[in-house]
């Protein structure tokens, strides 16, 4: 099992810029994929984004496209999502999670979550 730390969530104004990260506590990071997955109140989760475990391809919620950045720091284990042009509909926990790839993204360890809300 991968532990998993999120951080960077906060309070933010509409428009504005956000970046989580999710630190892995194992070497064997490079060999998942990782990606992100939010939940708002009342609602089911949601995938929003993955990266292989190369870093070669991304994918990306269509809710979140053209505005978010997933990326990956093999040195410090860690994974990035950058959001940009943030909106009150993005408020959500979210959430780090690892997959054999990015087609299984969430079938292996998840962390505990890390709370964005964006005011309007």
């Amino acid at each position: 099992q991968v532990q998993l730390v999120e951080s960077g969530g906060g309070l933010v104004q509409a428009g504005g810029p956000l970046r989580l990260s999710c630190a892995a506590s194992r070497r064997t990071f490079s060999s998942y994929a990782m990606g992100w997955f939010r939940q708002a109140p009342g609602k089911e989760r949601e995938f929003v984004a993955a990266i292989a475990w190369n870093g070669g391809s991304t994918s990306y919620a269509d809710s979140v496209k053209g505005r978010s950045t997933i990326s990956r720091d093999y040195a410090k284990n860690t994974v990035y999502l950058q959001m940009n042009s943030l909106k009150p509909e993005d408020t959500a926990v979210y959430y780090c999670a690892t997959g054999p790839s990015i087609a299984t993204m969430g079938t292996g360890s998840w962390g505990q979550g890390t709370q964005v809300t964006v005011s309007s």
